[in-house]
């Protein structure tokens, strides 16, 4: 119905363009390669330091807790050996927490 050209002709390839598009396509599968979920042994070792850090935590608490009690229990000092073990486990606790996270990794 219309045989005229358009005001514009399509704008022709230019190199700049290409270029452009192929650092665009570059940097997009380095982001991929980034954001990619970490696989293996570094998930793996992450996860054992946060397991030991809260065996660490749990055992000095519940450990100071059982030690005073026996001692409460069996010399009759309560409540006063059960709150000193207690702080004394949570202080040993945190002082290897800070030991292992001072540690150099290998």
């Amino acid at each position: 119905m219309n045989d005229e050209q358009p005001a514009r002709d399509p704008v022709g390839e230019d190199a700049r363009i290409d270029s452009l598009e192929e650092r665009l396509k570059a940097a997009r599968e380095r982001e991929e390669k980034r954001n990619k979920p970490v696989a293996g042994a570094e998930a793996d070792e992450n996860y054992r330091a946060g397991n030991r850090v809260l065996a660490e935590l749990l055992g000095g608490i519940v450990g100071g807790l059982f030690l005073g009690w026996v001692i409460d229990h069996f010399a009759g000092t309560t409540p006063w050996g059960l709150l000193v073990m207690l702080f004394l486990g949570i202080f040993v606790a945190f002082r290897n927490i800070i030991r292992m996270s001072n540690r150099r990794p290998d």
